[in-house]
């Protein structure tokens, strides 16, 4: 239902840890026997495929990620690529990776090391599976299974899904402080906009490129998902600025007023307000949820002149479709969508008559369709509130497109939001830096 269905688009902005239940947490059917956080991880010695012998006590007072696996599985296989990510990824940052291998065909598990570029030690005892010494120490029922250890020789995580590995190494490794940042105000279309602008240091004369972040209905600029992603862009030497919708956060206007159009014409009147920052050299647009829709929108109207990157994160083209369904949670649970209600009350919110009755018409993937410059989707399998075949249309209808589906997660991407703003974050320095 339509406003359910942007209660929770708003709240999956505003606040990460306010998610639906997730549904695909496989740790509940296949982790529970895993050796458990806090316990000390038992020590092991076994052969690598060299036939040297390795011990997990070598890497005493370092960070430890254990991976279970083998050649065999077809799970492991899948997942392969992934823990050869972040291996790339953390490994420069200290911490070390260890594969677990429970074949029993030595050159099987050689040509798959090799076929998968594995560079982190592997070893086995070349046994079954259930006979292993290290399974029943781990307690290892399912491959593939990750346990990470802390430098003290503590369990930190026991899981079966690759995610939780990337989030919590992350944590543990990323900077804690925000870069510097300015507060300014900009004209909107329906008052004063609040925004906060990040930008690297700059010689001077010198110019960057620029994102403007667009958050979701109910959202606003604050936030871990568009913090992280303008200190990453920060750091490579890339702007942003996020700023509140009318309506919502500290800019003006009121909640009942705002519409998808009349956001499209605030994050214009942003756009036009960067582009005459005189470090400025090219803008990019950043949108989720709804703010995703407002993003590509924007981008089909002003053209690839003058927006050169797109990215979109679960954009809720689902708006329209709901909006001429005319489903509700008010009292009567439905309105007629060629005459709806003044209002409707939406936990403390009122949704004005006009934001319904211009979703209902709103030319969503019409209008994105005369943007043809390069573009992200990112979007997960599990999202209840947005199906990703939103998002597939987007980079359907954009040649060139860039498209990421992400296994198990949902519209706030809260399984693990690093993996969302590095991508954003990567896909923008390819894009805006190339040259």
């Amino acid at each position: 239902m339509i406003l359910v269905q942007l209660f929770l688009i708003g709240m999956a902005t505003a606040e990460m840890t306010a998610q639906p239940m997730q549904r695909h947490d496989m740790d509940t059917k296949y982790a529970t026997e895993l050796v458990k956080v806090g316990s000390v991880a038992p020590d092991f010695k076994m052969k690598t495929p060299e036939g040297k012998t390795f011990k997990l006590s070598q890497l005493k007072g370092k960070t430890v990620v254990l991976d279970f696996w083998a050649s065999w599985c077809p799970d492991c296989r899948k997942e392969a690529p992934e823990v050869v990510r972040l291996y790339s990824k953390f490994h420069p940052q200290g911490v070390e990776f260890v594969g677990v291998s429970m074949d029993t065909d030595v050159e099987a598990w050689k040509k798959a090391i090799s076929q998968y570029g594995i560079e982190y030690p592997q070893v086995s005892e070349l046994k079954k599976f259930r006979e292993t010494d290290i399974a029943q120490a781990y307690g290892v029922k399912w491959i593939p299974s990750m346990v990470v250890i802390g430098p003290d020789g503590k369990v930190l995580l026991s899981t079966v899904l690759t995610y939780k590995v990337e989030k919590l190494l992350t944590e543990l490794t990323m900077p804690s402080q925000h870069g510097p940042s300015e507060r300014v105000s900009i004209d909107g279309d329906h008052g004063r906009l609040q925004a906060i602008i990040q930008k690297p240091h700059l010689a001077q004369g010198q110019q960057c490129p620029i994102a403007v972040l667009c958050h979701g209905f109910g959202g606003r600029k604050d936030g871990p998902l568009f913090e992280i992603i303008a200190d990453s862009l920060q750091a490579h030497g890339i702007a942003s600025i996020r700023f509140d919708f009318n309506g919502h956060g500290e800019s003006e206007g009121a909640f009942e007023d705002m519409t998808v159009p009349n956001e499209i014409e605030d994050a214009k009147k942003v756009v036009e307000y960067v582009r005459d920052l005189r470090y400025v050299s090219e803008v990019a647009l950043v949108g989720h949820s709804q703010g995703g829709v407002v993003a590509a929108m924007t981008a089909g109207e002003l053209g690839a002149d003058d927006i050169k990157a797109v990215a979109l994160l679960a954009p809720a083209g689902v708006l329209r479709d709901d909006a001429i369904r005319g489903h509700t949670t008010n009292s009567s649970g439905e309105y007629d969508p060629l005459d709806p209600p003044e209002y409707v009350n939406l936990w403390g919110h009122k949704l004005g008559r006009n934001y319904l009755k211009t979703a209902f018409s709103l030319p969503i993937y019409e209008t994105a369709a005369h943007y043809q410059g390069p573009a992200l989707v990112v979007h997960g399998n599990a999202d209840r509130v947005v199906p990703y075949t939103y998002g597939l249309r987007f980079h359907q209808q954009w040649p060139g497109s860039e498209y990421v589906l992400l296994e198990y997660y949902d519209h706030g991407f809260s399984q693990n939001i690093y993996r969302v703003t590095d991508l954003v974050a990567d896909f923008l320095v390819r894009t805006l830096k190339k040259n």
